[in-house]
């Protein structure tokens, strides 16, 4: 069949059938990048490059920051209470003081420490991992703070942690600490209300 051969309304649907595929994948093409803009923007460039490479796949990555959303937005996540805050601030101070004497304690104790806090607040307190990825839907600008912070803990545990290394590794817990005890209410928070 030659081009020639069509009639006027055969090849009125042909070229109909080419504006809408082109327009379905253009629309598709919107969207995505779409999602891909908000994701980014939700978690930050680094978290969200780091599931992109962690997984190895855009797409599968992007499902699972959705995942993470929806998973964080089932807890009943709430503000401390006013008693609940100071006692987590008293407890901070003393943390702190005590890292004079024993930096290595200190850093265990900012770090269970800041598991109390996120139980009080309404987090699942489990694994490192699966913390850390729950603490990024409402937290993400202070989540590498947290992942150096705990790396650097690990260490310590090993005896591979320097002074300086545990200083700068309560300096990191002290920005996610200070994130979670804050008078401000996280994004899906308020959209709950």
């Amino acid at each position: 069949m030659s081009i020639t051969a069509l009639t006027t309304t055969e090849l009125a649907a042909i070229i109909a059938f080419v504006v809408i595929v082109v327009a379905g994948i253009a629309t598709l093409l919107f969207f995505r990048k779409r999602r891909t803009e908000r994701l980014r923007s939700k978690f930050g460039g680094p978290e969200y490059a780091r599931a992109v490479k962690e997984d190895g796949n855009r797409r599968h990555a992007e499902a699972g920051l959705e995942q993470r959303t929806e998973r964080v937005e089932s807890f009943h996540v709430r503000p401390l209470a006013p008693g609940d805050r100071a006692r987590f601030v008293d407890s901070w101070r003393k943390i702190q003081a005590r890292f004079v004497d024993g930096p290595a304690g200190a850093v265990a104790e900012a770090d269970q420490l800041l598991g109390d806090v996120m139980s009080t607040r309404g987090y699942p307190v489990s694994a490192f991992d699966q913390r850390a990825a729950d603490i990024s839907v409402d937290h993400p600008l202070v989540l590498e703070n947290y992942r150096t912070a705990h790396e650097i803990a690990l260490r310590q545990t090993k005896g591979q942690a320097s002074t300086e290394d545990l200083r700068q590794a309560m300096i990191h817990y002290r920005t996610l600490f200070e994130e979670l005890v804050s008078e401000r209410e996280t994004a899906h928070m308020k959209a709950a209300s």
